[in-house]
């Protein structure tokens, strides 16, 4: 098996403890890490030691190195177009950290450079490949559940943060940083509808920066079921990840764990619609109601985003670049939808900047 030669740009959270992360691991069987960009000489030195690979202090130091197959964009939110953009004018094949893009149209600028270098571009939306998500599409597929009408998703906590994801400035604030992987199953679900509606309300509630940790998302679109997203940071009871309403029945998953409670529509009465007062058998007056046959499955998941996701994530980028076959996750066709999305929530929450 022909292994391909990766560099990452940026050692941080995501550069080092994901990604790199992957790529040291034994689930790694396809990629060789040849080069490492970092502006911090400590983390190029580091990296040294632990990828034996070249370290560079500029994303242009690695321009006119034909050995490189794919290029990890790991750089602070807001650089994530501009880096992007420049690798794939330089003809390298780009995978970039979520989010996107700031904005929509950075976005297409950056499918545009792609399309025009012939290279390849992907996001880092590896929650698609989560277990307890894949687990979840299973159990819709199969109509258990009847017609789903709606689905939350609640990725909150409470915690205090202070670092650059909490600044504007950086394109942060949880719709950016955390939405992507919400927003990505959310629309996935809806079948990535044209005619989306957005409701939304963004808020502060314990961060020290200016960007929102308090998020509030309805999706609505016709032949879709409605989709409430909540992304917090002032939630000390959360219930649930994901709670599924159908027809037949409903869905309670985490991500190590998922319930299902349906019954079957043939296995009971049919009831004719009464307009008189219902009464007992008394004669007194009745609230209709029935003991329904429910079946109850539960399964136990192992893994999560961050081990078998990304896993699934670069098999994936693997067999498109070794194979050309068609990857799963498609930033022009179903995540400039998102992009969308988001600007429309910034733009119905304006927030006053105060860091610049």
């Amino acid at each position: 098996m022909k292994k391909l030669n990766v560099a990452i740009v940026g050692q941080g959270r995501s550069g080092r403890d994901i990604h790199g992360k992957y790529f040291k691991s034994d689930d790694n069987k396809y990629f060789n890490v040849v080069a490492i960009v970092d502006k911090l000489e400590h983390r190029r030195k580091r990296a040294a030691e632990e990828y034996g690979c070249d370290v560079y202090e500029n994303v242009s130091d690695l321009y006119g190195r034909e050995d490189i197959d794919l290029v990890v964009n790991c750089t602070y939110s807001q650089l994530h177009a501009p880096v992007a953009i420049d690798l794939l004018n330089h003809g390298f094949n780009v995978v970039s950290e979520k989010p996107f893009a700031k904005t929509y149209e950075d976005g297409c600028r950056m499918i545009k450079a792609a399309k025009e270098n012939g290279v390849m571009l992907n996001i880092f939306q590896q929650s698609r490949f989560a277990p307890y998500y894949t687990k979840i599409k299973e159990i819709l597929a199969s109509g258990k559940l009847g017609d789903i009408k709606q689905v939350s998703i609640n990725f909150s906590k409470f915690a205090r943060r202070w670092d650059w994801q909490t600044l504007q400035s950086f394109s942060g604030g949880e719709v950016r940083n955390t939405g992507p992987h919400p927003l990505d199953q959310a629309l996935d679900l809806m079948n990535y509808p044209e005619n989306i509606r957005v409701f939304s309300k963004l808020d502060l509630a314990t961060t020290f920066g200016d960007a929102e940790d308090y998020a509030k998302i309805i999706l609505t679109a016709p032949n879709a079921p409605l989709v409430d997203i909540e992304i917090t940071a002032c939630n000390c009871y959360v219930p649930y990840l994901y709670l599924i309403q159908g027809s037949k029945g409903s869905l309670k998953g985490s991500v190590g764990h998922v319930d299902i409670k349906y019954y079957n529509p043939e296995n009971e009465p049919q009831r004719e619609v009464l307009a008189a007062s219902m009464e007992d058998e008394n004669r007194l007056p009745a609230y209709c109601s029935e003991t329904l046959t429910f079946t109850e499955e539960a399964f136990d998941l192992e893994g999560d985003a961050f081990n078998v996701g990304t896993a699934c994530y670069y098999k994936m980028i693997y067999d498109y670049l070794t194979e050309g076959k068609e990857m799963e996750i498609n930033p022009e066709k179903q995540l400039l939808l998102q992009l969308k999305v988001v600007d429309l929530i910034h733009a119905q929450n304006p927030m006053p900047v105060k860091f610049d």
